[in-house]
């Protein structure tokens, strides 16, 4: 049995807010926009924007139908690739780690 690390969890728990955020990219609306379309209060869209509601799969293809888009789902094998990097993590000592983050720093200070 394949147990998700707290990273891959919280990429799930955001997965409906950002497909609402990139819906609403793709047709330049606003929260309101999208609500009024979808018929829903504006509350609904920015509670699952933030995180803090999760909707069914019916209630999001509804959403998204609203404005002309379909989701569509596609089961695929289990990718553990952010799982096994974050046990690794697990694994390191904190000095491991700060310098770990010392060099993603570096390395992103550059861009």
């Amino acid at each position: 049995m394949v147990t998700m690390s707290p990273s891959t969890e919280r990429a799930v728990d955001a997965w409906a807010g950002n497909v609402l955020r990139l819906a609403r990219a793709k047709k330049g609306m606003s929260q309101r926009e999208l609500a009024r379309a979808a018929g829903v209060p504006p509350s609904t869209i920015a509670k699952i924007e933030s995180g803090q509601r999760q909707p069914t799969h019916p209630t999001l293809a509804k959403i998204l139908a609203s404005v002309g888009l379909a989701l569509a789902t596609r089961l695929e094998p289990y990718d553990d690739h952010d799982d096994v990097l974050w046990s690794r993590d697990q694994q390191r000592s904190d000095e491991e780690r700060s310098a770990v983050r010392a060099e993603q720093e570096r390395v992103f200070a550059r861009r």
